[in-house]
């Protein structure tokens, strides 16, 4: 089977990163290293992880120092400060994980054998089910699309994508795995590997209507079709808060467009992107027809 290495950013994860820690040591198959990179924890993140690494040679622990608060453009340096530790080493296959994040013990094994089974898979990942006023409820995310908390990539597609760009309100993850496809990969979620996220994604500071705001914004700096996001926003009514949640996220869409806020990405990335979203429009719009 072949070798993966995990890079975790962590700010102030104290009391969820043992759950991270515990189901990555639990793995069939382990990773080669898994670093985590204490972006300037004011917990006791460090501790946690030093625990679990004098135990098990395969962590290793980064800190990191810098002003306090959360940014999205930190956790690409972090990633990057712990992309530094596993350069030298000899891996096939390079994961994101987020450090809330749960999963059962033969989860990597059931992931890196999907690699085997289609050679042209760059990127993929478990169905993340995120604890929601206490019960585990699914993202059900496009199964071409992979939640950024569990991106696992092939080594070559992370190479060639040049890794993940820092975008200032977020969105790395959605232009890693779009980059991805622009360049001949495939990328799937496995809805039969579940995940657990044990906090709201988005919501380690901020109310999550602001969340969903945020995601409007954050979808129009990407080149999202206004078409498409409000098709995606109308098929998330019913995800909590109900409707207006939705009806945020579409307001921080418009709010970006009427500001004229420049996109973060080429005009290329938006032109491949939308003639994604045409396409799956289209087969939309044919299947409703049937």
């Amino acid at each position: 089977m072949s070798s993966y290495v995990l890079i975790t950013p962590a700010h102030n994860e104290e009391a969820l990163i043992g759950r991270t820690a515990e189901s990555i040591i639990a793995q069939t198959i382990r990773p080669l290293k898994w670093v985590v990179v204490n972006d300037a924890s004011t917990d006791k993140t460090r501790q946690v992880v030093e625990r679990y690494a004098r135990e098990n040679p395969f962590i290793e622990l980064v800190n990191l120092e810098r002003a306090a608060g959360r940014h999205f453009g930190n956790k690409v340096r972090a990633f990057n400060e712990g992309f530094a530790r596993v350069k030298g080493l000899n891996y096939d296959f390079i994961g994101n994980l987020d450090a809330d994040i749960s999963f059962g013990p033969v989860y990597f094994e059931n992931i890196l054998k999907q690699f085997q089974l289609e050679p042209k898979l760059g990127l993929t990942g478990g169905m993340v089910h995120t604890t929601i006023n206490g019960e585990f409820v699914s993202q059900e995310v496009a199964l071409d699309s992979v939640a950024g908390a569990v991106h696992l990539y092939r080594r070559k597609c992370f190479e060639d994508i040049g890794g993940y760009i820092p975008m200032p309100i977020g969105g790395e993850d959605s232009a890693s795995e779009i980059s991805a496809r622009m360049h001949g990969w495939k990328t799937r979620t496995f809805a039969e590997f579940p995940v657990q996220e044990h906090r709201f994604t988005g919501s380690a500071t901020a109310h999550p209507l602001h969340s969903r705001v945020k995601e409007g914004l954050r979808m129009y700096s990407l080149g999202y079709s206004p078409m498409f996001f409000l098709v995606r926003c109308v098929y998330r009514f019913r995800e909590r808060p109900f409707l207006i949640g939705s009806c945020a996220a579409y307001c921080g869409f418009l709010k970006a467009a009427l500001a004229r806020t420049p996109k973060m990405v080429s005009p290329e990335f938006v032109q491949f992107l939308r003639n994604e979203q045409r396409g799956k429009l289209k087969r939309l719009i044919g299947l409703k027809g049937v």
